[in-house]
């Protein structure tokens, strides 16, 4: 499995492939709603399906005009696309399976979307060089089962986000943020289950 791929939940959310060909997810919100966008059938590549994103998406307010977000393990590209079809300024996607990247570079073509940026590296190396509070919000969504690598991530993430920002986890068990050191001064406000996938979005803990 690609390290950096994201490995999404197995509910279905998009059109099954058949010999390695690509299958699709849809854009649910925002400019490109509806919008088809091919993705390949690499190991471990399941993206957030479409109730988790709607859910997800309403806690945020439905619209991130002019907000700044980082999809730190993008695999599919599904969480940023949807952030830049809803008004998002910069969505910047890091990916570091090469064939995964192509993809999103192929659908950010697609869509024309000047909005995306996008790196084929490694995350946890990647977001070590970017600025703290550089983003409104954030998305991790790592391999799931490597729990040294979320507390990496979420340690590398917390400083990213602006004072008021989010940071939105998906992981296997249920997130206990008091637990860890590096979410000191955060919680998560809301949470969910679909599956065998839980998702939740944290916010500091002076912030609603």
């Amino acid at each position: 499995m690609p390290h950096s791929s994201a490995t999404r939940s197995a509910l279905p959310s998009h059109t099954p492939s058949r010999g390695g060909k690509p299958h699709t997810i849809r854009i649910i919100g925002g400019e490109w709603k509806r919008t088809p966008l091919p993705v390949l059938d690499l190991d471990g590549l399941r993206p957030t399906p479409d109730r988790v994103r709607e859910t997800l998406f309403n806690w945020l307010g439905q619209e991130l005009t002019g907000q700044h977000c980082l999809d730190l393990f993008a695999g599919s590209g599904a969480l940023g696309f949807e952030a830049a079809s809803r008004g998002a300024a910069r969505v910047l996607m890091v990916e570091k399976s090469a064939k995964a990247a192509t993809q999103i570079r192929a659908n950010q073509a697609k869509l024309g979307a000047r909005n995306i940026e996008i790196a084929e590296a490694d995350a946890l190396r990647f977001a070590a060089g970017l600025a703290p509070g550089s983003f409104d919000v954030i998305f991790l969504d790592p391999p799931f089962g490597d729990q040294a690598l979320l507390l990496r991530a979420l340690a590398l993430a917390a400083p990213l986000a602006t004072a008021d920002g989010a940071i939105y986890v998906e992981c296997g068990d249920p997130l206990d943020a008091a637990s860890i050191d590096a979410l000191a001064g955060w919680s998560v406000v809301r949470e969910g289950k679909a599956g065998a996938v839980r998702y939740h979005l944290l916010r500091r803990e002076n912030e609603e």
